[in-house]
């Protein structure tokens, strides 16, 4: 007898089979997982969007001791609307991408219209921001009184 060395065609078969079925499986569960992302992507509410602004906006307002460093409006030396804290933390409105950004981080899309103005009243700081979402006429319009 000679020596069993290699591969015989059945195991090159059930090798094949099996390759088969591995990768099968995991072109499905891929698809089954990429038309559920696009689905999810596709249907995001303006109202939660303004809520993730606000969340993100009201934590910044109220630490301690924060103040207003710079508040510039559309059209102020060509510049977009933004309000800069004495932490560094910067909110832009960029009107092309209708989105706002913390730092450089998105935040919250789906903004048609966005205004940061800044404002001592009563002896206290008073940051008023006007967002328009998409799918809406009217601007929200929130006071934030920062802490002193």
């Amino acid at each position: 007898m000679k020596s069993e060395k290699g591969i015989t065609v059945t195991s090159l078969i059930i090798y094949v089979i099996a390759l088969t079925v591995v990768i099968a499986s995991i072109a499905m569960l891929s698809n089954y997982f990429y038309r559920n992302t696009s689905a999810v992507t596709g249907n995001i509410n303006p109202i939660t969007e303004y809520t993730k602004f606000n969340t993100f906006f009201s934590e910044e307002v109220n630490h301690s001791n924060i103040k207003v460093l710079e508040c510039k409006q559309e059209g102020e030396e060509g510049e977009g609307n933004y309000i800069v804290f004495d932490n560094g933390v910067q909110y832009t409105f960029i009107k092309e991408n209708e989105a706002i950004y913390k730092d450089k981080v998105k935040i919250c899309t789906y903004v048609k219209e966005c205004s940061f103005t800044h404002k001592i009243q009563n002896g206290k700081n008073v940051v008023t921001v006007s967002i328009t979402m998409e799918n809406s006429t009217t601007p929200k319009i929130i006071e934030y009184t920062l802490k002193n």
